[in-house]
């Protein structure tokens, strides 16, 4: 087996390859995205319009009898959620496997939703891996339990495992006939009747894996040199735990985060003096050990914000008196503040550099747009993309940001409330969130006969994620030329009249179509269209 260096999403990528996956689709959302890019070097893979639509045609491809992946970050789980729910009671025809990438720390996102949530409600496991090895290994195993318990398995990684680099060695990949295409209504139709028994079998399933994870290689028992500080953790959470306590604690390493053991934490337990558990984000494991009972430490005495460092993991647990330089430690060991702790600069007496918040790129052709916008001086409810940076200074543009698709949704909701807004504010959406979930908030506008005014910032690409073809580029994620879908005549069949296209370089002609829509007493669509500036510095 060759070993090399992998991004964590890399090496999930060549786990699907390794497990015999043939269908992949996924819509780019940082920190997943890469999964699928990488994937497309060695099977199908494709960009879906959103991840609900991504997972229904991997729900889809698994019905067919094919090995089938769905990639997304953790709010696209959200959009993804209502396809998912009832595919944990069909179960799988081939293995079927779902990425949720988190973000602690909300490093490109809006939130920190914590994704093993939706893991517990759905009633699906879920797996974590801590190291590109584990990510490549996971994805091969989620395969294998998918088809062994007939249940989708979902994959929890973080922004730190899919965007850092560990060695991996890859295996060799494993064929993988399609199963065998059986009618069966009752397993695949979802209505009622079939419903309550699926319910049944969710249950059992559940009950299964349960015993199943008290026993799984997947958690593992390191010991450390002293008996005195046991630590319960996973994914990277685990290495920074590593990384502050040393050799020095014990670790309850979990693969499986979902369901959680009861037996194998109880004998863990009795081996160390003090039993922590170190999640980033909620304290979804600490309340299961709490549940059974276990004496452990974790929340109360670190933070439910953003990703652990070491040094605040150290400062938790071991607790050094902050009074004198000796190795005593605080009685309760709590860190009041309950916030993360900063790092200490190792160059004393020098000043820590200037945050420098993200902005648009020189030339971005979304500057011409806010530059319009601002001179007149309206109000704006933006959407997720390169163009939110609107709201940070110089342009301060951009008044309210809520998911995908929002700011359109947002708009007719403000104007059903305050109807003099109409004349003053517009929505803001990028042409690759518009296919993702733009154009049901147009047709609810345009069906309730709201006037808004929507401009669709059109640059021919997914920029912010990593410049990813869409519906609208003309090409697919596989290199192949695809029907471009025109934002125009789309615009128009939903019955918008006013449709107008514009360079937003040429401010006049910009400022001319907003005035015109603002005054107009009609759904109004402005596309302000000229390419990513780095896409055609590209080409």
């Amino acid at each position: 087996m060759e070993k090399r260096l992998m991004l964590g999403n890399e090496a999930v990528a060549r786990g699907l390859y390794e497990a015999g996956c043939s269908f992949v689709s996924s819509y780019p959302g940082t920190p997943s995205s890469e999964i699928t890019k990488y994937a497309s070097e060695h099977i199908y893979a494709e960009w879906a319009p959103n991840e609900k639509v991504s997972v229904e045609a991997s729900v889809g491809a698994s019905f067919a009898g094919a090995r089938a992946f769905s990639a997304m970050k953790h709010v696209g789980l959200n959009v993804a959620a209502d396809p998912l729910f009832t595919a944990s009671y069909t179960g799988v025809g081939g293995g079927l496997v779902i990425a949720v990438a988190d973000d602690m720390g909300c490093h490109p996102s809006q939130n920190e939703q914590d994704s093993r949530h939706y893991a517990l409600s759905m009633k699906l496991p879920m797996l974590e891996p801590c190291d590109s090895q584990e990510c490549l290994d996971y994805t091969r195993l989620a395969f294998e339990l998918s088809e062994q318990y007939d249940t989708p398995v979902l994959l929890r990684l973080s922004t730190r495992v899919s965007h850092s680099r560990s060695v991996a060695a890859e295996g060799k990949p494993k064929p993988y006939d399609l199963k065998d295409y059986v009618k069966d209504a009752r397993k695949w139709v979802m209505t009622p009747a079939n419903a309550r028994p699926a319910h049944v079998k969710v249950e059992k399933r559940m009950l299964a894996l349960g015993e199943a994870c008290e026993t799984t290689p997947l958690n593992t028992v390191i010991r450390g040199t002293e008996n005195k500080i046991g630590v319960i953790s996973a994914g990277h959470a685990y290495l920074t735990a590593r990384e502050a306590l040393g050799d020095k604690a014990s670790y309850f390493k979990l693969g499986m985060i979902y369901p959680l053991p009861v037996g194998p934490i109880a004998e863990f337990a009795k081996t160390v003096d003090e039993l922590w558990v170190i999640e980033e984000l909620d304290d979804f494991i600490e309340t299961h050990c709490r549940k059974h009972g276990f004496k452990v430490r974790g929340k109360a005495d670190l933070s439910p914000l953003g990703e652990y460092t070491a040094q605040q993991l150290r400062d938790a647990i071991l607790a050094p008196c902050c009074a004198c330089s000796c190795e005593t430690t605080h009685e309760s060991g709590q860190n009041t503040t309950n916030q993360p702790q900063p790092t200490p600069d190792i160059h004393s007496g020098l000043c820590p550099p200037p945050p420098r918040p993200p902005v648009l790129c020189p030339g971005c052709p979304h500057w011409g747009s806010f530059a319009a916008i601002k001179k007149l001086g309206l109000t704006v409810m933006g959407d997720i993309g390169c163009y939110t940076l609107g709201a940070s200074p110089p342009l301060s543009a951009i008044d309210f940001c809520l998911c995908m698709g929002a700011s359109v949704s947002g708009l007719h909701g403000v104007l059903k409330a305050r109807p003099e807004f109409a004349k003053s504010t517009v929505a803001v959406i990028g042409d690759s969130t518009f296919w993702h979930s733009g154009i049901t908030g147009l047709l609810n506008i345009v069906y309730n006969q709201t006037p808004a005014t929507v401009l669709i910032l059109d640059n021919a690409t997914t920029a912010m994620t990593g410049h990813q073809p869409s519906p609208g580029t003309g090409e697919t994620l596989m290199g192949q030329k695809a029907p471009a879908a025109d934002l125009e005549t789309v615009c128009r069949g939903l019955g918008v009249q006013s449709v107008a296209t514009v360079d937003p370089r040429d401010q006049k002609a910009l400022e001319a179509a907003l005035t015109e829509a603002l005054a107009a007493d009609e759904p109004s669509v402005i596309i302000c269209r000229r390419s990513c500036v780095i896409q055609e510095v590209w080409r």
